[in-house]
């Protein structure tokens, strides 16, 4: 199985951890318990998703049991690429 989390952690530390020093998280952690992706946020992670990966994310995909950490990207993007 391939490991998306090291690209995605990527993703979300370049473009909404703020300063050098922002909060550490783990796989599990709720982005929005943890105040790292907003609403706007949750729709450019889905851009990056499918820019990166060629996936088509449908509008009920959409819920923070596919997006709202690590591991459930991991397991999302692991189910919709067949991997």
């Amino acid at each position: 199985m391939r490991d998306y989390k090291a690209d995605l952690r990527k993703f979300i530390d370049d473009n909404y951890i703020i300063g050098l020093n922002g909060p550490a998280f783990a796989d599990a952690d709720s982005f929005m318990d943890r105040r790292i992706i907003d609403s706007t946020g949750f729709l450019e992670l889905v851009m990056f998703l499918e820019e990166t990966w060629g996936v088509v994310v449908a509008d009920d995909e959409m819920v923070p049991e596919n997006l709202d950490s690590l591991d459930q990207l991991q397991a999302y993007l692991t189910s919709k690429l067949g991997a």
